[in-house]
């Protein structure tokens, strides 16, 4: 059972469709625009006009718990040794088949 059910449930009326006390479900904000600046004119009233989605990601932005410079300077290195080792690995595999199909296949 949902939360609003709980919350409101139906009217057991008789007589009643169901419809005359029916109220009309809340739309979410998702296609909604921020309001505008109302008194504004020129680029001042364009720049302040944002759509919602834009609102909504400035605001998760700034929930983001964000890493401190030495967090991203050691994550940086451990991401660059991690590749070195990756393109040795697979440079080596690479040179391998490369000499074992010159010999076998080649000669």
């Amino acid at each position: 059972m949902s939360r609003a059910l709980r919350r409101h449930p139906p009217s057991k009326a008789k007589g009643s469709r169901g419809r005359a006390g029916a109220r009309p479900i809340p739309r979410t904000g998702a296609t909604r625009a921020a309001p505008r600046g109302e008194g504004r004119s020129g680029l001042s009233a364009v720049a302040s006009w944002r759509p919602r989605f834009v609102m909504d990601i400035i605001s998760e932005l700034r929930k983001v718990a964000w890493p401190s410079r030495q967090d991203t300077t050691y994550l940086t290195i451990v991401v660059l040794i991690v590749s070195a080792i990756v393109g040795a690995a697979l440079g080596g595999i690479d040179i391998g088949f490369g000499w074992l199909i010159d010999n076998t296949l080649l000669t």
